[in-house]
């Protein structure tokens, strides 16, 4: 008499989920191989097929610091604090730049990954972030320029130089935080993307890079500060510069409103998530 033997299959279920649970935040970890994969993809084809390759991360802030140099701080006459204005508005250019590629490129990535999206699952969120983290590349290329500068100009780093990571991580926390919400909102309204450089150029002026944050009053510094980029910048001139007056509120105040923007935008990303491969 032959016995049937049932052999165990492992059973794997999938279930949307909803807010910040531990679950989610597993998951994220179990893909940290897959975020590896998907940073590397994401700067290989950002240079491919490229005459001047990594040559734009270079370009691309110091064209703008010259064309500030002429004129805000040879025709307008902008202050900078005491420093070169040239080395002044590179130093704010640089997270600026990070902020502004990895913003556009988080708030576009689902849109531009909708075929994977729609084939296999894994944390999407996975997505933005590579685009986000992808930016570092140009930062630290360009960050060389800066050295630079700062060796022509005889400006060397003041001891607050090791706070600078902490501005990296605030510039990254910032455009992530706000390309989640853009990312999810751009699957149902593809019109987001058409703002979105118009929000950049926009945002350039409202940040203190061709100006200083001491033009604003003292009283109304503080909201400011209200545009998280406001206190990154500043941070950066006080920690590289030895600007004569630190960040403080108005960097407490952008501490606060990344914070705000990062919650609340991994909550509706993981609200909406479950109906991205509906509607992308």
């Amino acid at each position: 008499m032959k016995q049937s033997v049932e052999t165990a299959i492992p059973e794997i279920v999938i279930q949307p989920s909803s807010g910040w649970s531990s679950r989610f935040l597993k998951e994220l970890w179990s893909g940290r191989e897959l975020l590896y994969f998907l940073v590397w993809r994401d700067i290989k084809v950002r240079y491919k097929q490229t005459a001047l390759g990594a040559a734009w991360a270079v370009l691309q802030p110091f064209l703008t610091m010259v064309v500030f140099s002429i004129f805000f701080g040879q025709l307008a006459k902008v202050p900078s604090d005491g420093i070169p204005y040239p080395i002044f508005a590179y130093c704010a250019l640089l997270p600026w730049q990070l902020f502004a590629f990895a913003l556009t490129e988080s708030s576009n990535s689902l849109v531009a990954n909708q075929n994977l999206v729609t084939k296999v699952y894994f944390p999407r969120m996975l997505i933005p972030i590579a685009a986000v983290v992808a930016g570092l590349v140009d930062f630290m290329i360009a960050f060389v320029i800066l050295i630079g500068m700062m060796f022509f100009y005889g400006t060397t780093p003041t001891p607050s130089a090791v706070a600078l990571p902490l501005f990296v991580v605030m510039v990254l926390m910032a455009a992530f935080a706000i390309g989640i919400w853009l990312s999810a909102l751009n699957v149902k309204y593809r019109d987001v993307r058409y703002t979105i450089p118009f929000l950049t150029q926009l945002w350039l002026f409202l940040t203190p890079i061709a100006y200083p944050a001491s033009l604003v009053p003292d009283v109304w510094r503080p909201l400011l500060g209200l545009n998280p980029m406001a206190g990154v910048v500043e941070g950066f001139r006080w920690a590289l510069l030895g600007t004569t007056q630190g960040p403080g509120p108005l960097l407490w105040v952008s501490i606060v409103v990344v914070l705000i923007l990062l919650v609340s935008g991994i909550f509706y990303f993981k609200r909406t998530e479950k109906f991205f491969a509906d509607i992308i």
